[in-house]
């Protein structure tokens, strides 16, 4: 399907800076990121609650904010507007997702994560730096590749594009890797991912 001529003027206006244009833009694509917020919770056999569905959306939107909206503005009109909106709104949420799912890992966000950062926001930074050098002392017992894979995926939080790149390798290489990564965090001794 054709890019429509009413998605090309909001994208026209939207990267313009028209005034307005993000409140039309977020009304009527906010069903859009919410359905895939939904589905690919699903397909990852997550439950989120209505503040974790709230969460990712504002995620996903502020993401498409970043550096002068470069996302939105990578478009070429090759396929509809909402389609490649779908594609990024995914990556977005499997990313945070992933994160979601090792920090809960790593035992820090047995509630909501913006409920224990408003409840004590000195409190949350140090156990931050405690879990960051936690996963650090688990990483350097690991062999460098998947070591150099878990910092880039967990601590720096690429993507796997860039992992690919970093390594030189094929982007269809790294999820074996990220798999194989796993397997070794599992059997780690003292390892937080121990059993599941």
């Amino acid at each position: 399907m054709p890019l429509t001529d009413t998605d090309r003027k909001l994208l026209t206006d939207l990267l313009n800076g028209q005034s307005g244009a993000w409140k039309l833009f977020t009304d009527r694509y906010t069903p859009l990121v919410l359905q895939v917020i939904h589905h690919t919770a699903h397909a990852h056999s997550l439950k989120l609650n209505a503040d974790d569905v709230e969460d990712l959306c504002a995620d996903t939107m502020t993401e498409l904010l970043v550096r002068d909206m470069a996302a939105l503005r990578t478009f070429r009109g090759r396929c509809s507007f909402a389609t490649f909106l779908g594609v990024i709104a995914r990556r977005i949420v499997v990313r945070k997702l992933a994160e979601h799912r090792f920090s809960s890992a790593m035992g820090h966000s047995n509630a909501h994560r913006a409920a224990v950062d408003f409840a004590s926001p000195e409190n949350s930074t140090v156990r931050q730096l405690e879990n960051r050098d936690q996963i650090e002392s688990l990483l350097s017992k690991l062999p460098d590749e998947p070591k150099r894979v878990a910092k880039w995926l967990f601590l720096e939080e690429l993507s796997y594009r860039e992992i690919a790149q970093r390594l030189g390798k094929p982007l269809n290489s790294i999820g074996p890797i990220v798999s194989r990564l796993r397997a070794l965090l599992q059997r780690s001794e003292g390892s937080p991912f121990a059993g599941k």
